[in-house]
């Protein structure tokens, strides 16, 4: 017998789906390499999320592939053995009931910057729509309980920003959904690497915080199809 409660039954397959296929555009836009990082979602009035098995192959990541754990980063369903930052993931959604994805990069330019210890500063306009002011750093934490996640939590909660940068490890992200928190983690790659190339001819001069505001604010809440122009 399932382990997943029968009402919970057709959104944890939807989300098996949805989680597979989006495991297809990180290695898309060049954000892992081999098998490292991965995307989750919470499922929906569940303690429970959806995420990829540790060290296989992306070419090998189907909807059946996934795996099923709880909110104590604990096996649920599935047959192989949970992403190694699961309990990173199952962290944050514990104590972040807004987030429903989160994903992990090593993407190139954005772990540069981690390494660095080194917040991307905002300047440029697409850094203000997308996170709202600065992307910050975290706190160095080693992979293997919830470490990470506590980082990412006390990082995040009270920030605009839906990405933060692990020192010495790489970006986490996060989102309304999983496509979302993908989403996050493009565009902190395209903007980890524009401010790189702009500071090789000079020091960018970072926006000023009421344009930062007032571009957050139409991007998050005119700009796209959700409101009648």
């Amino acid at each position: 017998m399932s382990a997943i409660p029968a009402e919970f039954r057709q959104a944890v397959d939807d989300l098996k789906v949805v989680v597979a296929g989006l495991h297809a555009e990180l290695p898309r836009n060049n954000l892992v390499v081999w098998t490292a990082g991965n995307v989750s979602a919470r499922v929906p009035g569940a303690d429970l999320l959806v995420i990829k098995p540790s060290g296989v192959s992306y070419d090998d990541l189907t909807p059946e592939a996934m795996v099923v754990c709880d909110f104590e980063a604990n096996l649920v369903e599935g047959t192989r053995s949970p992403s190694s930052d699961t309990a990173a993931h199952a962290y944050v959604y514990a104590h972040m009931p807004h987030v429903g994805g989160v994903v992990h990069t090593h993407s190139d330019y954005a772990t540069a910057w981690a390494a660095r210890r080194e917040p991307i500063p905002c300047v440029l306009t697409m850094i203000a729509d997308e996170f709202g002011g600065d992307i910050p750093i975290g706190p160095f934490a080693l992979i293997g309980d919830d470490s990470i996640g506590r980082g990412i939590v006390e990082t995040l909660q009270g920030s605009r920003s839906r990405a933060v940068l692990m020192a010495n490890h790489g970006p986490f992200t996060i989102g309304s959904d999983a496509r979302d928190a993908v989403k996050a983690a493009v565009m902190v790659e395209d903007v980890a690497r524009t401010v790189h190339l702009a500071r090789q001819v000079g020091e960018p001069l970072r926006l000023d915080q009421a344009d930062i505001d007032r571009l957050f604010d139409r991007y998050q809440n005119v700009y796209g199809q959700g409101i009648s122009q």
